[in-house]
């Protein structure tokens, strides 16, 4: 009979809490340039996997996930020269062999582009087979397509397995952007050992997804307006600067790239570049400086 978790011992409960853990602090002494804080900008270019992923075909999904490629990307891409803040791309393969010639646009406007699953799976309904087969097609397909292979991973939907810790340590990959145990890089622990896994952690707090995202047939609404996300956002800057840290945003073509929403980005972005001790860098940047000054 399966035991309830209050009725696990001590060495259950633990060993679930000791499987994946945050390791050593990785916040460098300083930034490049002398600047106070990294600016990690991220994109989770998902365009129409989530729905692809959950059976839901027709073309009313399918064209809100377009809009992402279509609109959103160009008008992300835009910004971006503006302020020539590389970012980084996490892409799902599906979403990449659809939209042909995107990521190379982000390749040459010298973005990253990262692993964020196949067809936006749920890591946890999976097999570790399957798990496994699915980061591995995707990176061949990304490194096909920008030109060399990504050395970054994002879960889809930060849905972390019980595998995918060792599937990234046996892809070779530098660092994972997916978990929450703190606001700056620190190094992954499996079983408390040292992985030489870098954690760039997110938070649903800098997520475009929570304030925006909305369901017709479900219970979910937009509910903060758009300036709303900017005050929490611009709080989060001026606090991983006061700081000395990083600060990193995940944001999704598809609903970050409306008007209204773009627009916020654009204002954030201003506010960031009137401070001349900013350091905008991709993931895989940040993590390559913290691992060179933690050595």
């Amino acid at each position: 009979m399966t035991q309830q978790p209050w009725q696990w011992d001590e060495q259950t409960w633990r060993g679930h809490v000791e499987h994946v853990r945050a390791g050593r602090a990785l916040r460098p002494a300083s930034w490049p340039g002398g600047a106070k804080v990294a600016v990690a900008l991220s994109f989770d270019s998902d365009h129409e996997t989530p729905a692809l992923r959950d059976g839901e075909v027709l073309p009313g999904k399918m064209a809100q996930g377009e809009y992402g490629a279509r609109v959103g990307v160009p008008r992300i891409l835009k910004l971006l020269r503006e302020h020539n803040a590389p970012a980084s791309f996490f892409v799902p393969a599906v979403s990449a062999l659809l939209h042909d010639g995107e990521v190379k646009s982000y390749v040459d406007d010298g973005h990253e582009v990262a692993l964020h699953g196949w067809i936006h799976e749920r890591n946890t309904a999976l097999t570790e087979t399957e798990e496994r087969d699915l980061a591995f097609r995707a990176a061949d397909v990304l490194e096909r397509l920008a030109g060399t292979r990504p050395v970054g991973i994002r879960t889809p939907s930060w849905d972390f397995s019980a595998h995918t810790l060792a599937i990234t340590r046996e892809l070779g990959l530098r660092y994972d952007s997916s978990l929450m145990a703190d606001d700056d890089c620190y190094e992954l622990l499996e079983h408390g050992a040292p992985t030489g896994v870098v954690e760039l952690p997110v938070e649903w707090i800098r997520d475009d997804a929570p304030y925006f995202m909305m369901d017709r047939f479900a219970s979910l609404r937009p509910y903060t307006p758009p300036r709303g996300v900017l005050s929490i956002w611009r709080d989060e800057f001026d606090a991983a600067r006061a700081e000395g840290g990083i600060f990193q945003l995940t944001m999704h073509p598809h609903i970050i790239g409306h008007r209204s929403r773009v627009t916020v980005l654009s204002e954030l972005l201003d506010h960031i570049s009137g401070h001349d001790d900013v350091w905008f860098a991709t993931h895989a940047q940040i993590v390559d400086h913290v691992l060179k000054e933690r050595s």
